[in-house]
């Protein structure tokens, strides 16, 4: 029986943040400076027959936390939703905050869980190389996957090493 032989070798890397992403706004400017600024020095590319941005938000998830509490501050209550997009998170949580019916039926007073809050999204890019690798960011780290050229990490850390945020 044959045997599987290595094509090419990827790489994944982590960067841990020091501090959890402050909230969706501080995430978002940083994946969206990524996109706009094209800090990578992504090209352009055709895949079956298609164009594509050099870099661009192929994934993308938002969690919401409302917690409720009785009179002593304790929680009694939880709720978690999971949207697709900054808008739809911010709206659906909003809404499940301000809603008199469910802080009735769980008995509670509803408070945002913003430390419990969860951000994530995955941007696509494509080197003048050739290579499509991922930058994976999330509140609590920033990780590199699918590339071979060390260049490619050494790009993306020379950036995040000028983004405050993600010491």
């Amino acid at each position: 029986m044959a045997d599987f032989t290595t094509s090419n070798t990827t790489k994944s890397a982590v960067r841990k943040l020091a501090e959890p992403l402050a909230d969706v706004t501080a995430f978002d400017n940083i994946v969206q400076g990524v996109v706009t600024n094209n800090s990578f020095q992504c090209t352009m590319y055709n895949q079956g027959g298609a164009d594509y941005p050099g870099v661009f938000r192929s994934k993308q998830g938002y969690t919401a936390r409302v917690i409720y509490q009785d009179e002593f501050a304790k929680t009694i209550a939880l709720i978690t939703v999971r949207a697709p997009t900054i808008a739809a998170f911010t709206a659906v949580a909003n809404q499940i905050a301000a809603d008199p019916d469910l802080a009735t039926a769980l008995g509670g007073t509803p408070v945002r869980d913003y430390g419990g809050e969860k951000y994530a999204a995955t941007l696509k890019c494509h080197d003048a190389n050739g290579e499509l690798y991922f930058v994976n960011f999330s509140r609590e780290q920033v990780t590199l996957t699918s590339y071979s050229d060390e260049a490619i990490r050494s790009r993306v850390e020379t950036w995040a090493d000028t983004v405050a945020a993600l010491a």
